[in-house]
């Protein structure tokens, strides 16, 4: 038996970020600013990322397919000392449930070790299949739904009808819907925020089953990182939105057929993923404002323990103003 010593919990210190991000979105609920929304939450994570020590790159960015503020890819954060390491980061997932004062928007950041997370170029969309630990390693992105969903009551000891699966609502998922109704299973979907819809298969609160359909790669390798440390799966396929995607991925040798696995999403078990609810969900609660401050909630990941802890802030902002760069 190895009694090895406690490691650097990264997590810990990245909630911080999620939080300082959480803080700053919040304040645009049901605006309909999407960009003013954005552009807080990602001056509040760079700020705090660039406190961590730590010589990170960002690989999965956000904003680039909308033009929204972001995170850019290649982007350094951090003091530039060890551990050396890639990051992953949405800063906001649900930009419009929050703009529109609706549901499930969280702040999310995941690091892995460098060369560790799948990098998509320019491809911002996957197909994806995710279950929580009791479903671990019977689902199959290549099957007919009615086949996963038989697999995944089976594994649960439910029966197809009390299962619910999440599905972001576009009209590019209407066969998907169709074919769940066809099985008698529930359905849940959400306008955006497919990071937090992969979580909730994992988080037995949320009452959700598993996640189909296609979302967004970016939010892919962040639910890889979280699942991770979950003990959940998830396996994606890069969808090509026309000729001109697949002719380009062809020229940078980007197969849209292969099933990308969790080994290929993030290749480590040395994960650390953070995520601070910004609105209301079934995964975490929004931002409470009161006088003089407000409350979050978070969950922190790590990968290597599989410790998955729920935090419950609350913040003092006649002491947080005066010694921060960002008024919350």
């Amino acid at each position: 038996m190895t009694n090895a010593k406690p490691t650097r919990n990264l997590a810990l210190e990245l909630v911080r970020v999620t939080e300082a991000g959480a803080l700053a979105a919040g304040r645009f609920m049901g605006r309909g600013a999407k960009e003013a929304a954005d552009k807080a939450a990602v001056d509040a994570m760079r700020l705090v990322l660039n406190s961590i020590e730590m010589d990170a790159v960002v690989v999965i960015g956000e904003g680039e397919k909308d033009e929204a503020p972001m995170l850019f890819n290649g982007e350094k954060l951090g003091t530039g000392s060890a551990p050396a390491v890639d990051i992953a980061v949405d800063p906001i997932n649900g930009t419009r449930p929050l703009a529109d004062g609706f549901l499930n928007s969280i702040a999310t950041v995941a690091i892995a070790p460098r060369g560790a997370m799948f990098n998509p170029g320019p491809f911002f969309y996957m197909d994806k299949i995710a279950v929580g630990p009791e479903a671990k390693g019977v689902i199959d992105i290549n099957a007919p739904v009615i086949d996963n969903l038989i697999q995944i009551a089976k594994a649960k000891d439910m029966h197809v009808k009390d299962l619910t699966v999440v599905i972001l609502h576009r009209p590019r998922h209407e066969k998907l819907v169709q074919d769940v109704r066809a099985c008698g299973a529930r359905i849940r979907l959400i306008p955006d925020g497919d990071v937090a819809g992969a979580l909730m298969t994992a988080w037995p609160e949320a009452g959700i089953d598993v996640l189909m359909g296609i979302g967004g790669t970016p939010e892919g390798v962040l639910a890889a990182c979280a699942l991770r440390g979950m003990n959940g799966e998830i396996q994606g396929k890069l969808y090509a939105r026309n000729a001109t995607d697949k002719e380009l991925g062809k020229q940078l040798g980007y197969d849209f057929d292969q099933v990308l696995t969790m080994d290929h999403l993030v290749a480590s078990e040395n994960v650390f993923f953070a995520a601070t609810g910004i609105t209301d969900g079934e995964l975490l609660d929004g931002v409470k404002y009161y006088s003089h401050g407000a409350r979050t909630v978070s969950l922190v990941i790590r990968g290597q323990t599989g410790t998955v802890r729920e935090i419950i802030s609350r913040h003092n902002f006649e002491k947080l103003n005066p010694i921060s760069q960002v008024e919350y």
